[in-house]
């Protein structure tokens, strides 16, 4: 465990390695203002970091740099102290809020907006069809022989079906359809095999039952909907010239973003987390992306996340800036799934 004295010149050693990309000595340390240790001092406690392995001496003379294990340190302060930026430097996320209420568009304006902010790769998941219920069925008159049917699921997903009938429809028929799909399918998982039994009841009519038969398609095209879909942004950003030297293996990195699979997987352990998530470096599962650090977090709807989104960039990265944004970000798409799919 170590001292709050510890913690501090760690804090400091990681901050000054952040800003600079050099190596951290003790007499800058000890010359910080308002520091009233000396350099011995600093010395032996920059020694016991790195017997720690938060920090690693790259050659004999020279100051020390973050590993992973000081970068994760680092990086679990802030999430722990819930510290922000001061008002003015965080990137706003303000006009996300303002996203156009399709998912898919907030999605991509999120992952834009992220990149810029961070100056890096910007990764956003959509909720997978497999975790998503029915959250509302809307029949509509839209003519007296036209009838469209917008099913809603609580993922974002929405199908839409407009039935030309033969002859005008009775629109007391198409206001009980409304009230009787969203009675019977509400919160029913998207492709139960529940659906069809729930739309049967022996007491219904002829007229009903033939009019549910004809608009049950447009609830059964839930099911069909892409299983998840990862939207990136900002691929130029992270290996751009500023970032390069910092990352050590850009080829593994790049198949792994073009491959997609090993993204998503990393992603998908940011839904398990109630707060921001970390992958940094070596902790990655997958082992092309560990010269990169990720900062995710989930989006949901309070009761369960259904997607997440992130930033991935080298492990010298500004980890205050990211975990900001991203928890912003994370929130602002949530209040977006309760607007619209809970409003």
């Amino acid at each position: 465990m170590l001292s709050e004295r510890q913690e501090l010149i760690l804090e400091i050693a990681v901050d000054a390695y952040l800003k600079t990309g050099t190596p951290v000595g003790s007499k800058a340390i000890a010359e910080r203002a308002g520091f009233d240790w000396g350099a011995s001092t600093v010395r032996a406690e920059l020694a016991a970091l790195e017997r720690g392995g938060f920090l690693v001496q790259p050659h004999t003379s020279a100051g020390r740099v973050p590993t992973d294990a000081g970068y994760r340190r680092y990086a679990d302060s802030l999430i722990e102290s819930g510290a922000r930026r001061p008002a003015g430097s965080a990137p706003t996320m303000a006009g996300i809020a303002q996203a156009r209420r399709e998912v898919e568009d907030a999605l991509r304006e999120t992952t834009a907006a992220l990149a810029q902010a961070n100056d890096l790769l910007a990764l956003a998941t959509a909720p997978p069809v497999s975790t998503a219920a029915i959250h509302r069925v809307e029949v509509l008159l839209l003519q007296p022989r036209v009838v469209a049917v917008v099913a809603i699921a609580d993922n974002g997903d929405v199908a839409k079906r407009v039935f030309t009938f033969a002859a005008p429809v009775d629109p007391g028929l198409v206001e009980w359809a409304s009230s009787f799909l969203n009675e019977r399918l509400t919160g029913l998982g998207i492709g139960s095999s529940m659906i069809a039994a729930r739309l049967e009841d022996p007491e219904l009519g002829d007229s009903e039952r033939e009019f549910l038969s004809e608009i049950g398609a447009a609830v059964a095209e839930l099911a069909e909907a892409t299983p998840q879909q990862l939207y990136m942004d900002g691929t130029g950003r992270l290996f751009s010239a500023s970032h390069a030297a910092d990352i050590a293996h850009p080829d593994t990195v790049v198949s792994a973003l073009e491959g997609r699979v090993s993204v998503l997987s990393v992603l998908r352990s940011a839904l398990r987390e109630r707060s921001v998530f970390l992958c940094i470096g070596e902790e990655n599962p997958e082992p092309a992306l560990r010269s990169v650090s990720m900062v995710g977090a989930g989006y949901g709807l309070g009761y369960r996340n259904l997607g997440a989104v992130g930033v991935v960039g080298p492990l010298r990265m500004d980890y205050a800036k990211a975990i900001d944004s991203v928890r912003e970000a994370a929130g602002e798409l949530s209040r977006l799934f309760a607007t619209v799919y809970e409003g």
